[in-house]
């Protein structure tokens, strides 16, 4: 991604609507819900080694932030309620984030119905990286059983 020599002046983190505000130097704010930034990390458990690698990320929209640790002066690690916390936010992946963020969005729940899964966590399954479709799976792990 270019390079945008912008850096943010302020992040604050809205738990109860789980969102990521980030104010840049720019003049540009962007609101990142916090699903948004879970599915697009920049890790490699998410975006893989190289091309063709990335894994669908399924079942997030319930998942929120629980801390925004400072890295250096140049990002922050993301640290997620489902427990992600390998990757690191780079001002400039945000601000890149923040400029593409609704061809982004509209990107990632394409290939979601294209695979057949759903941003809801009750039954969702991250099969995509095996190459599994979900009518493949055994129904028995299809819609795990609740404490209902």
């Amino acid at each position: 991604m270019p390079s945008t020599s912008s850096r943010p002046t302020d992040i604050v983190l809205h738990q109860a609507s789980r969102v990521l505000e980030v104010a840049f130097d720019d003049g540009n704010r962007f609101r990142f819900p916090c699903e948004f930034l879970r599915v697009f990390s920049p890790s490699a458990e998410v975006r893989g080694h190289g091309p063709g690698q990335e894994v669908l990320q399924a079942g997030k929209k319930d998942v929120n932030i629980s801390a925004v640790e400072p890295v250096g002066a140049y990002a922050v690690k993301l640290v997620f309620t489902d427990g992600h916390d390998t990757g690191l936010y780079s001002w400039d992946y945000l601000h890149e984030l923040g400029t593409s963020q609704d061809r982004l969005w509209q990107g990632y729940l394409e290939r979601l119905q294209a695979a057949g899964a759903s941003r809801d966590p009750a039954g969702a399954v991250n099969l995509h990286k095996f190459g599994a479709s979900r009518s493949a799976v055994p129904p028995r792990f299809q819609n795990p059983p609740t404490d209902e």
